[in-house]
């Protein structure tokens, strides 16, 4: 079954410019489809356009053009509170980065999704259980701030699962962690994987795209095949290999 498709899409952000402002596309006429149950990485340079992607399929922005359709429905046309209903319980959502909040604790950052939503005291045993999963257990009543890099994106993925969505979308899930931290983290995607969540993640780390089921690059907005965009050029090896 299709869980995203995109038709002719399109972002485009204003700039301002010595004449006034320009339109500058970050996005542009992408079709894309995702099938359920497919774990798919999105390889590109900074400034190519995969985060913006990224968050339009989540419905955290709107397309300037184009459309994003999420089980056959088009987001744009639903009301705010259908369109918070699904990214709250349907897309999981990992941004670059943590986005935890440094005022509670780890237990009820991953049970932020539904303390706002107004949840009961059988939230913390499934927030018990992600922790459990992603073994930051004993890390429950914890600061962020009292946790490393990599502990802080498992505690991100722990949150974005709680409600057990069918898809999950990582922007740079592995970004500036070590080497044993960036083997956890794709270990840790690759059994929600093959628990039957579907699994979206962009990155510039061509390690981490070689874990998806299906790989496109983006470049200039528009995405396309795999390619090893961030190779060096048949010009810089020859260089380096003449100096």
């Amino acid at each position: 079954m299709k869980l995203f498709e995109t038709i002719n899409l399109c972002k485009e952000f204003q700039r301002r410019t010595a004449s006034g402002s320009a339109g500058v596309p970050a996005v542009h006429e992408v079709n894309l489809t995702v099938d359920e149950g497919e774990f798919i990485t999105i390889t590109g340079v900074s400034g190519s356009g995969k985060t913006t992607l990224l968050t339009l399929l989540a419905g955290l922005a709107s397309p300037t053009g184009g459309e994003v359709l999420f089980r056959g429905r088009a987001l744009t046309a639903l009301p705010d509170r259908e369109l918070s209903r699904i990214r709250n319980r349907d897309i999981g959502f990992v941004p670059q980065g943590t986005g935890l909040l440094g005022n509670l604790t780890i237990m009820d950052n991953v049970r932020a999704p539904q303390i706002f939503a107004g949840g009961n005291a059988a939230d913390s045993c499934r927030a018990g259980f992600l922790l459990e999963t992603v073994g930051l257990a004993d890390l429950a009543q914890e600061y962020p701030k009292n946790l490393s890099g990599g502990e802080m994106r498992r505690a991100s993925i722990a949150r974005a699962l709680f409600n057990e969505p069918l898809v999950l979308l990582a922007d740079e899930p592995t970004s500036d962690l070590d080497p044993e931290n960036t083997g956890m983290v794709l270990n840790l995607l690759a059994e929600i994987h093959r628990q039957g969540t579907t699994v979206i993640v962009v990155t510039h780390e061509l390690g981490v795209a070689a874990c998806g089921t299906r790989r496109l690059s983006m470049a200039h907005g528009l995405l396309g095949p795999f390619r090893d965009a961030m190779a060096p050029s048949a010009l810089e090896t020859a260089t380096r290999n003449a100096e």
